[in-house]
């Protein structure tokens, strides 16, 4: 009996030889374009009438392809918040037709989606959600600052992962198993004052969409979700500048055309200036301190021909927060990438990418008696090749291949000679990452649709370096050591993707998706929250890769002409080679940090409601997430399950926006969970007159629950005027929640025997307001 994988395998080989004997179609393919600013629209529909209908959706680059029988033909293109163009088609062979649509009015209500009311009815593909930058911007954010990952934590299964922290968990997954991709490249740290912000400027982004199961084979090497995060191109018709000032930063970006209508360019940055109010102060030891972050996005494009486009982006991003004689702290991600996108044929589309990423940090203790500096990094080379071929109307495949070079630098701890600090050395490591994807979406009929491929993924770790193995408890058994470029382990995995849709009417459709991921570069960290100075380390000798295995399914329903929509969905997932820290453990006190691992499994389970209105003055949604996740290792907890850290059992997320007038949009966020589970002292003891407390079940209580209800209102300029403006004000945190960021106990110091509970909050309530402009 064949395996399901060697069943799955002949299925996608076997597929274009079927198809061979279809009958001949011609192709329609083009581009579809901004008229304001000639910026390409993704996920525009375009659908062509006549004897049969056939639908088709730009790429991530603003290209469709779609194939149908010869004849006469209507051809529509629509994309939301644009007008629709529909014009008559005499199709007798292929043909290349771009379409430019216009912004359309809509001052009297607001759309707070970036994708057609129907596609997630009529999608094979199960997960991906897509927020539009005019929604981010709509929402209540701390300080006033629109923040992409801040907005996407209010959707079902994302869930986040503390106050004041950017990070996020996604269906029982950790924060380090989310791919986050801008332009491609993958950013390791997405944060920025310690977590308070995220490094995505939204004036600079363009489109987000982010996969939480059944993620197409095309994206790899995270355990739990895509985050795919691509930068405006430039406007290629005139140029524009737009900014804003608020009370802890100021942003700028301007656009503009290269060649009008072939090529264009679009820089935006954006920085606090929080040290600025530290100078004021007549106290030196406050007027040298420095606590700010700055982030530069650039791009640039250039369309050759019909045929060929060119694209350069970059981002760079630094934190630094200084501390005089006391401490130092730098951070920041670097990428580049460039992009070369050629149409071969009317079929054939392929986008080449060379792609650059880097995430560092120093840190410095000033103490006269602990001065001491660890510089740490993780860099990435990467060659990216994707094609996307056309064979008919009901099927089109995608396949390419993709590979990593990494090098992550663990950290160099140097110390003075009279520093107590003793200076540590951590080897670098190198390894290879390869894959190659294939996949195809087969419309089966009007009613039944499938996306399902394979991704091969390979992971070799490289020399040089010295390579230990450790026994069950931590005890070194052997080391090898290795030259340069030398194979130290190869890891081979194949993962499996499917997804498939069945529409029950025009209104509904349930769906159904298993993915398998691995994963082959870890975050390490011994604390409760998600830090800058966690250590990242890749797959070894020892650590193998972690891989998951999810299957979900969800019925989607819209209501009265797609103005409301309802999704229920259950998943359930299983981990493997998770790694946990040792108890007591300091991943920077020695050199061989894979001494004090361990490894287990995991699993999570939960279903997912949600319920939005799209459009009209007043709209928002409603998201509930019940879930568990839980861990299991053999030395840990006495080899029973127990909840991870990111187990939450209840999430709620309600948002409203409401359109006022013509100027005026107003908006407000509640959210709600349980609160972090946590390991907490079970009792106390005395060794040598000193307290030392003892722990029992490990995350066996939880924090008090999360909640917050935030509100904002913008007012914008009068319409019609070149000059444009608006004012933002908010209030984060309304009713002045006291959210727990920390508890530690202490002894009481009028009783020894009694224990005082210490309770740390962040914020309670802060109003803000910013200005923004363009011209």
């Amino acid at each position: 009996m064949r395996s399901a994988y060697q069943n799955l395998l002949l299925l996608l080989l076997l597929t274009p030889f079927q198809l061979s004997f279809a009958q001949v179609k011609k192709a329609v393919t083009g581009n579809i374009t901004d008229g304001k600013t000639g910026e390409t629209l993704i996920g525009a529909s375009i659908k062509i009438t006549g004897g049969t209908t056939t639908v088709a959706m730009t790429n991530g680059y603003g290209f469709y392809a779609v194939s149908t029988i010869p004849g006469e033909h209507d051809i529509s293109v629509s994309f939301i918040g644009y007008k629709t163009i529909t014009q008559h088609l005499n199709l007798s062979k292929d043909m290349r037709l771009d379409f430019v649509l216009e912004p359309g009015n809509q001052l009297d209500e607001v759309v707070i989606s970036g994708v057609k009311s129907s596609d997630h009815i009529n999608s094979a593909q199960m997960g991906p959600q897509r927020m539009s930058i005019h929604e981010i911007r709509s929402l209540p954010m701390l300080l006033g600052e629109r923040d992409v990952m801040k907005a996407l934590q209010l959707l079902p299964g994302i869930k986040l992962a503390g106050e004041g922290n950017s990070g996020f968990y996604v269906r029982g997954g950790a924060t380090d198993q989310n791919l986050i991709l801008l332009d491609e490249a993958p950013v390791y740290n997405a944060s920025h004052l310690l977590g308070f912000f995220s490094t995505f400027n939204s004036d600079a982004i363009k489109d987000v969409t982010t996969y939480k199961e059944g993620m197409p084979a095309q994206y790899g090497g995270r355990l739990s979700s895509v985050i795919d995060i691509k930068m405006n191109e430039g406007n290629r018709k005139e140029t524009t500048v737009e900014g804003g000032i608020g009370l802890i930063s100021s942003r700028l970006k301007v656009e503009g055309p290269i060649v009008k209508d072939k090529g264009s360019f679009m820089v935006s940055g954006r920085r606090t200036y929080l040290d600025a109010f530290f100078k004021l102060s007549p106290n030196k030891s406050i007027s040298k301190n420095a606590l700010y972050f700055y982030d530069l996005n650039a791009k640039g494009n250039y369309k050759i021909d019909d045929k060929n486009t060119l694209f350069l982006s970059g981002y760079f991003g630094r934190d630094k927060l200084n501390l005089v004689n006391i401490f130092g702290f730098d951070w920041g991600n670097a990428t580049v990438t460039m992009r070369w996108n050629h149409l071969y044929g009317p079929r054939l589309f392929s986008n080449t990418s060379l792609i650059y990423s880097n995430y560092s940090y120093v840190i410095n203790n000033l103490m006269e008696d602990a001065n001491f500096e660890v510089n740490s990094f993780i860099r990435d080379f990467n060659l990216k090749q994707d094609f996307q071929y056309n064979i008919s109307n009901k099927h089109q495949l995608k396949f390419g291949l993709n590979a990593i070079h990494h090098t992550i630098a663990p950290g160099t701890m140097t110390a003075t000679s009279a520093s107590s600090v003793n200076p540590i050395t951590y080897e670098k490591r190198k390894g290879l990452e390869l894959a190659v994807y294939l996949t195809d979406e087969w419309n089966v009929n009007d009613r039944f649709k499938m996306v399902y491929g394979l991704r091969l993924s390979g992971f070799s770790v490289l020399g040089p370096g010295n390579f230990k193995t450790y026994d069950a408890e931590g005890n070194i058994v052997k080391m090898t050591s290795y030259t340069s470029g030398q194979s130290v382990k190869n890891y081979l995995n194949l993962e499996p993707r499917f997804s498939a849709s069945y529409k029950l009417n025009t209104n509904s459709a349930i769906k159904a998706a298993y993915t398998r991921n691995t994963q082959n570069i870890h975050l390490m960290s011994n604390s409760t929250s998600t830090s800058p100075t966690d250590l990242y380390m890749m797959n070894s000798n020892n650590v193998r890769p972690e891989i998951a295995d999810q299957v979900s399914t969800g019925y989607f329903r819209n209501f009265k002409e797609n103005q409301y929509e309802f999704s229920a969905e259950i998943y359930y997932k299983t981990m493997q080679h998770q790694i946990e820290y040792r108890s007591g453990a300091d991943l920077r006190e020695k050199d061989n940090i894979e001494s004090d691992l361990l490894y287990g499994d995991g699993r999570a389970y939960g279903i997912e409601l949600f319920f939005k209105k799209r459009s009209g003055k007043f709209n928002g949604w409603i998201g509930y997430t019940y879930a568990k996740t839980e861990r299991q290792f053999d030395t840990l907890n006495e080899g029973r399950w127990f909840n991870a850290r990111q187990d939450r059992t209840h999430d709620i997320s309600l948002v409203g926006i409401y359109k006022g007038s013509s100027r005026w949009t107003f908006s407000t966020v509640f959210v709600y969970n349980t609160g972090n589970a946590v390991t907490y002292p079970s009792g106390k003891y005395q060794v040598n007159g000193r307290t030392a407390f003892y722990y029992a079940n490990k995350n066996g209580y939880r924090t008090p629950a999360y909640h917050r209800l935030d509100v904002s209102a913008t007012l914008d300029g009068k319409p019609g005027k070149k000059y444009q403006s608006s004012w933002t004000f908010g209030i984060y945190n309304l009713y002045n929640r006291q959210n727990a960021f920390a508890i530690n106990f202490k002894d009481d110091p009028d009783n020894a025997s009694k224990t005082q509970v210490v309770r740390t909050t962040l914020f309670g309530i802060i109003p803000s307001v910013t200005w923004n402009f363009k011209f």
